[in-house]
């Protein structure tokens, strides 16, 4: 191990020591305690004026909760994330921290596996667009319709949006169980690109929803690191246009007007099952649906409030319309982070990572992973030439 240290500069393991505590949320006191070092002896190791002893490396990747052989490894990734959420004004509990943790280490754990695999992902962004002084609203709607038509999207619903991100667009698109407060992180990172974290215990239409905000960051606040929460006030303008974005990304203004009048056509009132069909159709929440018909003065402002205080449109009206497939299991976690998964899964058949370092890199159980890989194994065995890849 000290011959490998010594291939790395003092000044680079240095920086990873320092970037693996930070992640950690460690103190320098902490990791020097721990490494039986002084804490000024720890700052000279992270600013590498000093080398770091076998010893000593062992005892802070231990405290930091990192492996030795990702610290020396000649093309490990240090993916620095978590510092950027924990300079946010709405950060610092419990939920937060470890979503943005959780965001951190699955950025790493992709880039670690393009890096064994030799792969890279290619980025298609649109250019970042500015807010502008004036309605936020307006410019959000008009930066919306021209992302849906630099993507050929038209006007209709979109399928899926995570598909679209992570695989149109090549934004590294997540989805874990997190703090049921935070609805998705986005943050960006010159070196790793754009990255999204959902959280997967809510249900579609709110994944959705949250997608749509984090889309709105990346279209315009692009370098601005991110966590969304739903009971956010909007007091700011970068979050006025992200949530104004993602309705008009979601729910495109002519097609709403068209769909709404098919729906209502021979109606005299607005009823909870066109709420709930348009909903459904659109892909959005019962909410997002009524307050876009507001917005685009199809009803009258308050009828979300209305509908509020008069027993609401509760799921089991949604299932008479809709039937039993209305609502699907939350905290599937499968469906998205699809690359990741076909990554991990390349690496693991070509031996490069055991099963063990596959559910830490994915952040999954172990019988989750032996899952996927009895999946893979399965579409193996149909394996054919005429399946077979040109490279």
């Amino acid at each position: 191990m000290s011959n490998r240290a010594d291939e790395l500069s003092p000044v680079v393991l240095g920086e990873r020591l320092k970037v693996a505590r930070e992640t950690a949320n460690l103190k320098q006191e902490t990791g020097a305690k721990a490494a039986g070092i002084a804490r000024t002896t720890l700052i000279a190791i992270e600013k590498g004026q000093r080398p770091v002893r076998v010893e000593e490396l062992q005892a802070l990747a231990r405290c930091y909760g990192v492996s030795v052989n990702s610290l020396l490894r000649r093309e490990s990734v240090h993916v620095d994330l978590v510092p950027r959420f924990r300079s946010l004004p709405d950060a610092g509990d419990v939920g937060t921290d470890e979503a943005a943790r959780k965001l951190n280490d699955l950025v790493r754990a992709e880039v670690e596996l393009e890096n064994i695999l030799g792969v890279e992902r290619p980025r298609n962004y649109p250019p970042e667009r500015t807010i502008l002084s004036g309605d936020v609203r307006a410019q959000a709607e008009q930066d919306a319709r021209d992302l849906r038509h630099w993507l050929g999207l038209g006007e209709g619903p979109v399928q899926d949006l995570f598909a679209l991100m992570d695989l149109q667009l090549g934004i590294r698109v997540y989805s874990r169980r997190l703090d049921s407060k935070v609805s998705g992180l986005f943050a960006y990172d010159d070196a790793v690109g754009a990255c999204i974290l959902i959280n997967a215990s809510h249900r579609r239409d709110r994944r959705n929803q949250s997608g749509g905000h984090e889309l709105g960051h990346f279209t315009a606040t692009r370098r601005l690191p991110e966590i969304y929460r739903d009971e956010k006030y909007e007091n700011s303008r970068e979050e006025r246009y992200a949530n104004a974005f993602g309705r008009a990304f979601l729910t495109p203004a002519r097609a709403v007007m068209q769909k709404f009048k098919e729906l209502t056509a021979g109606s005299s009132h607005l009823t909870r099952r066109h709420i709930i069909l348009l909903a459904h159709f659109f892909g959005v929440s019962r909410q997002a649906m009524v307050l876009r018909l507001e917005e685009l003065e199809l009803t009258k402002k308050g009828t979300w409030d209305w509908f509020k205080d008069n027993g609401g449109i509760t799921d089991e009206q949604v299932r008479q319309v809709i039937g039993p497939a209305a609502f699907e299991a939350v905290g599937e976690e499968k469906p998205l982070s699809s690359r990741l998964y076909l990554l991990a899964i390349e690496a693991y058949r070509k031996s490069l990572i055991s099963e063990g370092q596959m559910s830490e890199m994915l952040k999954l159980g172990r019988a989750q992973v032996r899952e996927l890989l009895d999946e893979a194994a399965a579409e193996e065995e149909e394996v054919d030439d005429l399946f077979k890849l040109p490279h």
